[in-house]
């Protein structure tokens, strides 16, 4: 994106899943949501590890495995605000997540990182599944 003036965030980028990828190779929207049921229209990355790894920890297992990973990602296009996240939930964007329908490229895996804890994660299932029964779970998409 070079040295445009309007950038919302110069990253690093990062995208928590549990699928396996190879340095190079491309996220892309129109694919399985790591989240929900559904197809997704825009691929999500964020620039803090914190989202990164809530990312991996909740994502639901793939077809292309079952261990939580973090990318480090470049961002090949445009991106904007994730709405789901972005004043919805977070005054402003604490958690700079972000969405794009441009791809994103695979430049590095992070090694190691800690987890958040086993309550701390079951918390947030739990929070999500009440969301989840009150039709509250809803991806702005």
């Amino acid at each position: 994106m070079g040295d445009r003036k309007d950038v919302l965030d110069r990253g690093p980028f990062f995208h928590g899943t549990k699928a396996r990828l190879k340095i190079g190779d491309l996220l892309e929207p129109n694919h399985p949501s790591n989240f929900q049921d559904k197809t997704s229209n825009y691929i999500y990355f964020t620039a803090t590890l914190d989202a990164a790894k809530w990312g991996a920890e909740l994502s639901r297992e793939t077809v292309h495995g079952t261990e939580e990973r973090i990318y480090v990602v470049e961002p090949l296009g445009e991106f904007e605000n994730d709405p789901n996240l972005t004043d919805k939930r977070f005054p402003g964007n604490p958690t700079r997540s972000y969405r794009s329908q441009s791809p994103l490229r695979i430049v590095a895996e992070l090694g190691s990182w800690e987890r958040h804890s086993d309550e701390q994660i079951n918390a947030m299932l739990d929070s999500l599944r009440k969301l989840r029964e009150e039709g509250k779970d809803l991806i702005i998409d």
